[in-house]
């Protein structure tokens, strides 16, 4: 079995295409709901850290800001690691992902596992 990324990202930059709160909190179920499925099937790997407004962003010159801010059209809201065997069973995985009922989509990254010391 191998590791893979999914990033989730939507618009969180135009007040035009954000979710109502009542949206949002009806999501939050259906979220808690597929990572118990995952959960569940083995498949959820290592959860990561929710976004909570904190973060660093390090720039070409060294230089370390707080962020991350969305300064893009497409922001990530968040990433978790699972297990699948191939691209094709995490993408299966990714499209039951509350994000795409959102408006927004998840990319998938196969994680890499560095070679082990000699």
């Amino acid at each position: 079995m191998n590791e893979f990324l999914l990033i989730f990202r939507r618009d969180f930059t135009t007040k035009e295409e954000q979710p109502s709160p009542e949206v949002l909190q009806t999501s939050l179920k259906a979220w808690q709901d597929w990572f118990g499925s995952l959960a569940a099937q083995n498949k959820l790997a290592r959860p990561l850290q929710r976004w909570d407004g904190e973060g660093r962003i390090v720039k070409p010159n060294s230089a370390v800001i707080n962020g991350p801010y969305a300064e893009i059209k497409e922001s990530i809201g968040g990433m978790i690691v699972v297990t699948a065997a191939d691209y094709d069973e995490a993408s299966e995985i990714a499209k039951g992902c509350p994000i795409l009922k959102l408006g927004g989509n998840v990319e998938i990254r196969m994680a890499v596992t560095p070679p082990a010391n000699k």
